[in-house]
């Protein structure tokens, strides 16, 4: 849904529509959602594996386990009995030689440092997880119709006027409250409690510089309304946080796989590949390289945390200061591997609050009768817009040109873009490139702590770049057995 987004907003920037109150909180909504189902799945079922061992978990005492559960979380489920079912489905999952969903692991790497009932506990409730993040997709389709290509975005406003009464709206309501609940009283203490035994890694994986277009307008005014604010924070200066301006991005291609060499804004961008040999001294990535003022920046979690941090966000301010508080760790911590992952989950807590409040003001439009949910428009000759909003990955931007009542040129800088692009033709490390820097690892041979860093960043190579056959524009689907 999050390209979904852009790319509508990005062309109600070109034609000069204002969408209704409505259909603002209800993408709101469905994109609040998004960001509580996408950060579940990342942390538990993308990354926790980096630092939790799951084979250790069978030398487990399970009432260990389930006194830990009771003193780290308020979970629904535990006790001796649960964990105990739990062990034998893990040992199940070993004494078969296929470990199934846990597969591909690094188990007993010297860098695990979980003891054996955290990581039971850590494997349950991956295992819950599993479940609660079925539920949370259904939000997207009480008034998107369907997860997790939704179908009610359109230039001027959404489609699901027919979805909003107090049955669908109270669906929505159940929804986004069990799936807040498992956010507040499961996943921050998970994320808590594992970083209680890896504070050595909030030195580790960091970068310089942080740009957040910022997301959730909770008027017409934007950004300046913005719920997560947009802005751009240069070597780690928080206290010189500044608005961060769309027109002073560039993309570089001087170390990627296209024609030419020159620096472009993505109005003017062009994507003409030309591939080449896997040289770092030359080009050497299919990702472009985008640059704010010359500059790379880290977007995603920690950036936007970092931001709203840096501005008096209230409602991230508080979750941060507690966290760091509770760690016993400075709040320079957070530049590393393990603010990133901490970040991801507090912007989970307060995006999750937050929609509590927007589903009321969508009752009180109701109440009043207001149900607008559409502005009509008209295709302009010629116009250029950008769609820009933050994701749960980092920061995306659409940039459309329209010339005759037609597309002239679009061009895409999505999040995995500016994390993962090469050096520029200034030779500047990208953000992951820099982050790996001074990585230590054990074993050469398992690079796990490689994994931590690269993972931490939820990186989507499949966003940034697609494979066609250039003469017949056909997609290859390539099945490596």
């Amino acid at each position: 849904m999050t390209h979904y987004l852009a790319s509508v907003r990005a062309v109600e920037n070109a034609v000069g529509v204002q969408i209704p109150d409505n259909a603002r909180i209800i993408r709101n909504l469905l994109h609040g959602a998004q960001f509580q189902h996408d950060h579940i799945v990342h942390f538990y079922h993308l990354h926790a594996l980096d630092w939790v061992d799951v084979v250790s978990a069978l030398k487990a005492d399970p009432k260990k386990t389930a006194a830990l559960a009771d003193n780290v979380s308020n979970a629904p489920w535990g006790g001796a009995v649960y964990f105990k079912d739990v062990q034998n489905r893990i040992k199940t999952f070993v004494q078969s030689g296929q470990l199934g969903p846990f597969s591909n692991g690094y188990w007993g790497h010297p860098a695990y440092q979980l003891p054996p009932e955290a990581n039971l506990m850590a494997v349950a409730h991956y295992l819950e997880a599993l479940r609660l993040q079925a539920k949370a997709a259904k939000m997207h389709a009480v008034f998107g119709a369907k997860n997790p290509h939704l179908q009610s975005f359109v230039v001027g406003g959404v489609t699901c006027v027919k979805d909003l009464t107090p049955d669908r709206i109270a669906e929505f309501l159940f929804l986004w409250k069990e799936t807040q609940d498992f956010v507040k009283k499961v996943y921050l203490p998970d994320v808590l409690a594992v970083a209680s035994f890896y504070k050595n890694w909030g030195a580790i994986g960091g970068t310089t510089n942080f740009l957040a277009w910022g997301d959730y307008p909770e008027t017409d005014n934007e950004p300046d309304s913005f719920f997560l604010p947009r802005g751009v924070i240069m070597k780690r200066n928080l206290g010189g946080v500044k608005m961060a301006d769309p027109d002073k991005v560039t993309e570089h291609v001087a170390h990627s796989w296209y024609k030419g060499k020159a620096a472009k804004h993505p109005f003017e961008g062009v994507t003409d590949p030309q591939h080449g040999d896997y040289d770092t001294t030359s080009k050497y990535s299919w990702f472009k390289a985008p640059r704010y003022e010359g500059e790379p920046c880290e977007v995603g979690p920690l950036a936007r945390v970092l931001v709203a941090y840096a501005k008096g966000k209230k409602e991230i301010k508080e979750i941060v200061d507690s966290a760091v508080s509770q760690l016993g760790v400075p709040l320079t911590a957070l530049f590393s591997t393990l603010g990133r992952t901490a970040a991801r989950c507090i912007e989970t807590v307060a995006v999750g609050n937050a929609m509590e409040k927007w589903i009321m003001e969508l009752v009180g439009n109701l109440k009043k009768g207001n149900a607008k949910t559409y502005e009509p428009w008209e295709m302009p000759k010629s116009g250029m817009g950008s769609g820009l909003n933050d994701v749960p990955r980092g920061s995306l931007g659409h940039w459309i040109r329209i010339e005759n009542g037609k597309i002239q040129n679009y061009q895409m800088v999505v999040p995995s873009t500016w994390n993962l692009g090469p050096r520029c033709k200034n030779g500047k490390l990208g953000p992951v490139e820099e982050s790996l820097i001074g990585t230590p690892v054990a074993d050469p041979k398992r690079p796990l702590e490689v994994l931590r860093t690269v993972h931490s960043f939820d990186p989507c190579i499949a966003c940034g770049v697609h494979v066609i056959d250039p003469d017949s524009n056909q997609v290859y689907k390539v099945k490596v057995i």
